[in-house]
């Protein structure tokens, strides 16, 4: 693991209210830790259960995508994918067929067009679901990370992301954002959220992880995952800290591989553990586990996901989490690697898993769990239990009381001008200034007003101000610069860095977004022609903040954490000096050339 040993020492009448249709307004927000249900609240949850069929139990275990705008009417080539993968047209036939708990939505199913759409959507499928003979509401969720995993775009209102929040240190800002984010999703019909994301990432090597995590300090990430849980569930969204037991020290993306997690017991209970204990303490709804090896828990190597050991042993019966646990993608290889898609929800749900999130194909999951239920593999009784824990979340977010949103609730609540401001607020508390040697900045709007912009435009939500080289042009424009914008790729090629260095020719400084910078990658090439130049180059990371150990000869360098709007209009303020970078860094960067030794501490950053 590269750096890793170094980073070490360093109810019956709600069920009627369901059924009765579209309520006036959001049901009100359920707010903070999770109480404890009364005795009635239960009894009238059981007696629901015990109306349900064999099937229609299944069925709510899963929590399944489904592509299209519409619950009814999506588009021909959406209902071409459903009939494909599912073997249904839309989302409510899939939950008239396999009658499922939960429904996620992706951007690239065509869900989360824009907020009014995103609340008919979840309309539609409350409706489908209140047609059912045992009507029971769906929790709608997606991932809203925010900075880089951002499913819902503008106009909503989006935030930093996790790393840079970590960079401002502030609770108290994660708990605004948490609770900002949290009103507006409920606003637009989803109820839970797959975040925050609790895993420490002390590998800078981490492929999946990165600026998804607070950083690299246990207690650190510990205090800004418990505020962020306390936020989102104060909005009204059930929150969900992931990856447990922790997928941050890992060189292997789950999605294509099976991460194996090397640490012995004791260093999971001082680095990997403090952020999921914060978030149980916080009262968090919801915990996603880990498609990653654990030995040190379980011998058998099997996936955490399928491991009794570590999700029975040590999440339920160690840390005392009585909530419910939902599992990574079902269609990600690092759960798919051992066992066949029949055998894994089975594993899953024995292992102590109440939710199966998005299996590759649904009929085969389904059909497999209902199998084991029928031969007794799978308790009626353990069913029931984990049914209970889904239906109980359920009621905390209101569903049961009303499970509809209204287009006003969209209009008075999504990206209004206040969240806007806030967002604003504390992105200005995020951006880290590493170097600034020679003061080069911030540049002077006199002697450096002809400003070029170059590098990187990765993919940003849906609904943002354009590519991030536009948006940091636009931005400076705004401060009182000339700014144009280039656009060089990740792997510029030889003409695009000569044409980069033309440009500068005739411009008085440059700004170069890096993305990921690696020994060998030709953004290094980029840098070094500009630099040669002789003209101010001020490099910005906008995403890892580890770019600056294999950039040698630059004399200012940011990081902002991601390329979303809000982070680089925030880094254009500090550049041009209209905002002190206070953000300090929450990781260790580690020398290129001595990779045991450390170029920048955590908690280093400059101030102006």
């Amino acid at each position: 693991m590269h750096s890793r040993r170094t980073v070490l020492t360093t109810a019956a009448g709600a069920v009627a209210a369901c059924a009765a249709g579209a309520g006036p307004a959001v049901a009100a927000p359920v707010t903070g830790r999770r109480p404890a249900p009364d005795a009635a609240a239960r009894d009238r949850l059981r007696r629901l259960i015990a109306r349900m069929t064999p099937e229609e139990k299944v069925g709510q275990l899963f929590v399944m995508r489904v592509y299209g705008h519409s619950a009814t009417d999506p588009d021909p080539a959406d209902v071409a994918a459903n009939q494909k993968e599912i073997g249904v047209a839309n989302a409510a036939e899939l939950i008239a067929k396999y009658h499922v708990g939960g429904i996620i939505y992706f951007g690239w199913a065509h869900n989360t067009r824009e907020p009014h759409q995103i609340a008919e959507l979840s309309n539609g499928i409350q409706k489908a679901a209140a047609a059912l003979r045992v009507p029971v509401p769906v929790l709608i969720s997606t991932d809203q990370e925010h900075g880089i995993v951002a499913r819902v775009g503008a106009p909503a209102t989006l935030f930093p992301g996790a790393m840079a929040l970590g960079a401002g240190g502030s609770r108290d800002d994660a708990r605004t954002a948490g609770r900002i984010a949290g009103q507006e999703l409920a606003a637009m019909g989803i109820r839970q959220d797959y975040a925050p994301d609790a895993d420490v990432n002390v590998n800078p090597a981490n492929p999946v992880i990165g600026v998804r995590s607070f950083g690299a300090d246990p207690q650190a990430v510990a205090r800004m995952v418990g505020g962020q849980v306390r936020g989102y569930q104060d909005g009204g969204v059930a929150a969900c800290a992931k990856h447990f037991p922790g997928h941050g020290d890992t060189d292997t993306d789950s999605h294509v591989g099976l991460p194996y997690i090397h640490h012995t017991a004791e260093e999971w209970e001082r680095l990997d553990a403090p952020p999921f204990k914060a978030a149980i303490a916080a009262g968090i709804d919801s915990i996603m586990t880990a498609h990653i090896v654990v030995p040190a828990f379980d011998a058998s190597e099997d996936p955490a996901t399928l491991s009794r050991p570590i999700l029975t042993g040590l999440l339920r019966e160690r840390l005392g989490y009585d909530g419910v646990v939902v599992t990574d993608s079902l269609g990600m290889e690092g759960v798919r690697k051992k066992y066949g898609d029949a055998r894994v929800p089975v594993l899953a749900l024995k292992a102590g898993v109440d939710q199966l999130l998005n299996p590759p194909d649904l009929s085969v999951a389904h059909g497999a769990v209902l199998k084991a239920l029928r031969d007794g593999e799978l308790s009626e009784h353990d069913l029931d239990a984990k049914l209970l824990r889904i239906l109980l979340l359920k009621q905390r977010r209101g569903l049961f009381d009303d499970p509809y949103t209204t287009q006003g609730a969209v209009d008075r609540v999504v990206g209004t001008r206040g969240h806007l401001a806030a967002a604003d607020r504390i992105a200005d508390r995020t951006t880290t200034l590493l170097r600034n040697d020679a003061g080069v900045l911030p540049l002077s709007r006199r002697r450096e007003r002809r400003v070029l912009v170059v590098g990187v435009d990765a993919a940003a939500p849906s609904g943002t101000g354009g590519p991030p080289t536009t948006v940091l042009a636009r931005a400076l424009d705004e401060q009182g610069f000339t700014a144009t914008a280039r656009s060089t790729g990740m792997s510029p090629t030889s003409a695009q860095i000569d044409e980069a260095v033309a440009a500068l020719a005739e411009r008085d400084a440059v700004v170069v977004a890096t993305y990921n910078v690696t020994a060998d990658s030709p953004q290094r090439k980029l840098v070094e022609a500009l630099l040669a130049t002789g003209k101010p180059v001020v490099q910005l990371a906008v995403r890892n903040p580890y770019d600056i150990a294999q950039l040698d000869g630059v004399k200012a360098a940011l990081a902002s954490y991601s390329w979303t709007d809000v982070e680089l209009r925030a880094a254009a303020r500090v550049i041009a000096g209209r905002r002190d970078p206070v953000g300090r860094l929450p990781v260790a960067i580690m020398r290129a050339d001595v990779p045991d030794k450390a170029l920048f501490q955590i908690g280093d950053g400059l101030s102006y």
